[in-house]
């Protein structure tokens, strides 16, 4: 390993959700951008980046965010899903016809999503090719990795923001064509939600993400008024989630967001075809829509990662997302169900990392063959107790409570060091 890096730090992964591997002042060594392995001792060969005394855990993945939406997140959070995005998502998003705006508005949410906790990301951009061709350039341009999908609609939407379908169809295609000049962020078919997209168009778009060998991603379950209202737009389907499974548009390359209100049968759906539910915790709770089962998901073998969906959650940090999924599976614990047991924060460090991050390949953990996305978090800076009293866990845990998203002073994504 002569060209190789080795970081020396006290190193914390997960390789399962049910407890922390971590040593103590030990060297995580990589080379061509891919995890060599991990040691208490200095390896014999490799350039040292000495990070003592700091924490080195995996980079973390967001699995479902909206990237026009960053220009007001924290703000509106007093309505509900579809009176929100009727009152301010569709407004702001018809904005982005306009490259201009759009150059300001994602420069500025790439710029902070670089310096935060996410390597990894799966973003809806909007119906405008063009603008979302250039959310990928900036992405790819700051060293991220992830995907970016032209959002298709051509039903119930505002004028501005709804495509004819043939349109549509077309769009999508000349979008995957243009986005094959990029390496570290690839386009991801994005049907927005059964209730904006026809029969005919979903029909297209699941078949195009099977021919094109593309990932797919949309929204399931969110709230239960869109529940309704897909019962009512698909007579013919037995549950939202079979409506999609018509369309060819579930299986382990499909990210479903939210899932809060699955039935049993949805949730052994998801489970058979292997499609990934981004849970959402700080959005659920913004927006009214509930709390999603994810115990039940895990104990049931459905995928599983974590999702800030900015611009219902009001919070890039990842951090913040491990913190709201263990503090929401503790309200539906003592609300709604008392035989499924709330998160423990290793596994909710689990979601967010390796969980979320196995959807884009072996990401999200400091074992052999995974690429190196890591993170170098400075958690002395601002504490308030000696560290000298706590675990590395501990140290862990402390900062993700107290201090997400600051004090980050390193960040690596597949070996390449972006901060």
């Amino acid at each position: 390993m002569k060209n190789g890096i080795v970081l020396r730090g006290d190193l914390i992964w997960t390789e399962g959700p049910d407890r922390f591997r971590y040593i103590e002042g030990g060297y995580l060594s990589m080379e061509g951008g891919i995890i060599k392995g991990v040691s208490a001792e200095p390896p014999r060969e490799g350039t040292i980046l000495d990070y003592s005394g700091s924490l080195i855990i995996p980079g973390l993945s967001d699995l479902h965010l909206h990237a026009p939406q960053y220009s007001y997140a924290g703000l509106f959070m007093d309505e509900e899903l579809l009176e929100w995005l009727e009152h301010h998502t569709f407004p702001e998003e018809a904005r982005f016809a306009d490259t201009g705006y759009a150059a300001k508005a994602y420069g500025a949410f790439v710029s902070d999503l670089t310096k935060g906790s996410t390597t990894r990301f799966s973003a809806f951009a909007t119906i405008h090719r063009e603008a979302s061709l250039l959310l990928m350039r900036l992405l790819e341009d700051a060293g991220l990795s992830g995907y970016v999908g032209k959002v298709s609609m051509d039903r119930n939407s505002p004028k501005e923001l709804s495509e004819d379908t043939h349109e549509a169809v077309e769009e999508e295609i000349l979008f995957i064509d243009e986005a094959s000049s990029f390496s570290r962020v690839r386009p991801i078919v994005t049907p927005r939600f059964i209730p904006s997209c026809s029969d005919e168009l979903m029909e297209a778009l699941g078949k195009i993400a099977g021919e094109r060998d593309l990932p797919l991603q949309s929204h399931l379950d969110e709230n239960p008024s869109e529940v309704e209202w897909v019962r009512a737009l698909c007579p013919w389907a037995d549950s939202y989630a079979s409506a999609y499974d018509r369309f060819s548009a579930l299986g382990p390359r499909t990210i479903m967001a939210h899932c809060v209100w699955p039935t049993e049968k949805e949730i052994g759906l998801l489970a058979s075809t292997g499609t990934y539910v981004a849970h959402s915790p700080s959005s659920n709770g913004n927006l009214s829509s509930g709390i999603a089962p994810v115990r039940t998901f895990l104990e049931e073998g459905v995928n599983v990662g974590l999702a800030t969906d900015v611009a219902g959650g009001s919070s890039l940090s990842m951090f913040r997302m491990i913190t709201d999924s263990i503090q929401v599976s503790k309200l539906r614990w003592r609300l709604v169900d008392d035989t499924r047991k709330p998160l423990r924060f290793p596994e909710a460090f689990y979601l967010a990392s390796k969980g979320g991050g196995s959807f884009f390949g072996k990401v999200g953990s400091f074992e052999p063959g995974y690429d190196a996305d890591i993170l170098v978090i400075d958690d002395w800076k601002g504490s308030t107790v000696l560290r000298s009293e706590l675990s590395v866990p501990e140290r862990l845990e402390f900062y993700a409570y107290r201090h997400p998203e600051e004090f980050i002073s390193a960040k690596f994504v597949k070996g390449q060091r972006i901060i």
